[in-house]
């Protein structure tokens, strides 16, 4: 049960991606700015600075129809390495004032900061000075919602957005919530405010006052759970720590990829890539799994099970180009690739590989490659068989 004196933050990062490369690039800042891919018929839009948004830019849009929407925009590929580099900048400074922080997604966070006040000071102080502290320290631009559970803290930030601080005060939740439209409530997707409009709500407030009897025999189990939420009710606790299932990396091409050597050079680099992220969070994994969607969206996935747990790249690989010889065909034509590690378990500080030497040097190998990259950047060290690939991703 939580009790009744608990205190959240959520914090989100406005237009995160797009905000890093005005802090990398200041003389870009304050114009319209779109992060995603390129124009082409696959292209979408990954993050718009405000400016952008004005002219109706929004995620998840193709970069096309953004592009005409805002011709004046500047278009950058993006970095995902850079921006979860400064991901967990900010995660630090979180952890800063308290320990239980909930990282939702690369560029938001909740934090539970029930009982910090003797430390820091009441909630809505704490969120105020990480707001401060990361737009002063760190250079970016921060909304935050201060309330008594998760659902309404992110909806607090969410209407304080871009650039606000959002307190709903002990026995407000309702109020607050009230004249909101009912799109704004979390689990309400198209289709279920569609046929919300249908019974003539409009507003999360009349979705409050509607019969649970109602709801429950429109929507089953999701009625009961939208008219607690109308109510703000939501007694779901912060997951500090989550283990990974599985560890990967995919990339969509421009292009179809035509020939088997021009997609294993691709399969390299995301076994790399897969490999590293294994290592920095100290697993292993067993089932190697790749997947290969054609040029007309089929896509399929194949996966093998090693006898032994590995984060080496070159194990890693060797098991995916296996896949892949055993998967194409003369005449195939990929728009995307992708390789995952699961069956994970977790490897410990002292283990070393312990089948054979091959995986001793490898395992040494790997460590070292590393260490260089972490210290001088990721284009310190690359194979020269993946000059090609990497300037194509």
């Amino acid at each position: 049960m939580v009790y009744k004196g608990r205190r959240l933050i959520h914090i989100d990062l406005d237009a995160f991606f797009a905000s890093v490369e005005e802090l990398l690039n200041p003389g870009i800042a304050g114009q319209p700015i779109i992060v995603g891919g390129g124009p082409g018929r696959r292209g979408v839009v990954a993050s718009a600075s405000y400016a952008a948004r004005a002219y109706g830019v929004r995620s998840a849009m193709p970069t096309a129809q953004a592009l005409r929407l805002c011709p004046q925009a500047i278009l950058i590929p993006g970095d995902l390495e850079i921006y979860s580099e400064i991901s967990d900048q900010v995660m630090a400074l979180l952890k800063e004032y308290t320990p239980l922080i909930e990282k939702v997604s690369i560029d938001e966070a909740l934090l539970d900061v029930t009982g910090c006040e003797r430390l820091w000071g009441p909630a809505e102080e704490i969120a105020r000075t990480i707001q401060r502290r990361v737009k002063e320290e760190l250079g970016l631009p921060s909304s935050l919602g201060v309330a008594a559970n998760k659902l309404l803290a992110k909806m607090a930030s969410e209407e304080g957005k871009p650039g606000g601080l959002l307190v709903v005060p002990p026995g407000q939740e309702a109020a607050f919530l009230a004249p909101l439209p009912v799109e704004r409530l979390w689990g309400v997707g198209p289709a279920t405010a569609q046929r919300l409009h249908a019974l003539g709500v409009e507003a999360i407030g009349e979705l409050a006052h509607l019969p649970l009897d109602l709801l429950e025999k429109e929507f089953g189990a999701l009625g009961g759970v939208l008219y607690q939420r109308a109510w703000g009710r939501d007694d779901s606790l912060l997951t500090p720590h989550r283990e990974p299932k599985s560890i990967g990396h995919e990339h969509t091409f421009s292009r179809d990829l035509t020939t088997l050597r021009e997609v294993q050079r691709h399969l390299l680099d995301l076994c790399e890539r897969a490999g590293r992220r294994l290592r920095g969070h100290r697993m292993r994994g067993r089932t190697i799994t790749v997947k290969l969607r054609h040029s007309d969206f089929t896509t399929l996935t194949r996966s093998a099970t090693l006898p032994h747990p590995t984060d080496l790249d070159q194990v890693i690989y060797d098991q995916a180009v296996h896949i892949l010889r055993r998967e194409w065909r003369p005449g195939m034509r990929l728009r995307l690739v992708g390789v995952s590690i699961s069956n994970l378990t977790p490897r410990l500080p002292s283990q070393l590989p312990l089948f054979d030497q091959r995986e001793a040097k490898l395992s040494r190998l790997n460590r070292a490659v590393d260490e260089i990259r972490e210290r001088y950047g990721d284009g310190a060290l690359q194979r020269a068989s993946l000059q090609g690939a990497k300037e194509s991703l």
